[in-house]
């Protein structure tokens, strides 16, 4: 039997292009490929199952017996215990200031009251395109150039990534999820799937946990309401300093924020000074 020209050259060439499974010729190679990214895709989706099933397990053993209150603060805990970040907190979205109901420590409370105070940061843009914003440079290129006096601030504070994922669905972000880390560096794509999954059940949560035990079975408190009840002042204060200065709600609420950055104080630690009287906006 001839033997034909391809066959010479691959011959001559060394390459047999046999398969493990002993056929040769190019058809069999490409049936050999697909058969490998067949089995790489199988094992991809296991890889993605067992993560969700061990990060299921970390997230439903830090919830148990927890009351509704203390749901978000658990949540953040556990982000920290399953990804390469050193913090985690909650805010709300709201008029003005985002409202943070929890943290996984102080340092990371004060990063979520450093964004409020500044107004700008990872999670107001989050909240504002309502998609992940992946911070992960605060010390130098595109990021630092965002977010200048953010970035300058968390540095400071031993933070030098941030990543923040918005609370809701494709069409209503109620919050964020900010994750904060003290060294440069991205999420990987399996560490961006736990960190998502988190902000899922953070997003269950928020909008499907109403009552807090505290209020009995029969109150109407929403759970929510103690968990912000410090935001009161804020937005106390900022009624305050309206009637002081006589001008709308952003500009004093403007001026709040200004007279804290100025004094290296956050939002709410002025706002309760202006509560309780010990500070007065006076009128230029």
């Amino acid at each position: 039997m001839a033997v034909g020209p391809r066959d010479d050259r691959s011959d001559a060439s060394g390459d047999d292009r046999r398969t493990s499974c002993g056929g040769d010729g190019p058809g069999t190679s490409r049936t050999s490929r697909s058969d490998d990214l067949r089995r790489s895709g199988r094992n991809s989706e296991h890889e993605r199952e067992r993560d969700r099933v061990r990060a299921g397990d970390m997230i439903a053993e830090g919830m148990r017996g927890a009351e509704p209150g203390e749901i978000p603060q658990r949540l953040c805990v556990v982000a920290v215990e399953l990804l390469p970040v050193v913090g985690a907190s909650v805010s709300l979205r709201s008029n003005g200031m985002p409202v943070r109901l929890s943290a996984s420590s102080e340092e990371a409370s004060r990063l979520a009251e450093v964004q409020a105070t500044l107004g700008d940061g990872p999670c107001f843009h989050a909240a504002r395109i309502g998609a992940p914003v992946l911070a992960s440079d605060l010390t130098d290129g595109p990021d630092v150039l965002r977010w200048p006096v953010f970035a300058q601030q968390a540095t400071a504070a031993g933070v030098q990534a941030v990543y923040s994922l918005p609370l809701g669905s494709d069409t209503v972000c109620v919050g964020t999820l900010d994750l904060y880390r003290d060294t440069p560096g991205e999420l990987h794509d399996r560490e961006l799937r736990t960190a998502q999954l988190v902000a899922d059940v953070m997003t269950v949560a928020l909008m499907a946990l109403h009552r807090g035990e505290d209020n009995g079975p029969d109150g109407d408190e929403p759970w929510l309401s103690g968990l912000a009840s410090e935001y009161d002042e804020a937005y106390q204060a900022i009624g305050m300093i309206m009637a002081q200065l006589r001008v709308g709600a952003d500009e004093a609420l403007a001026r709040l924020r200004a007279h804290a950055f100025a004094h290296n104080r956050t939002a709410l630690e002025v706002a309760r000074e202006v509560v309780s009287h010990r500070k007065k906006f006076d009128r230029d």
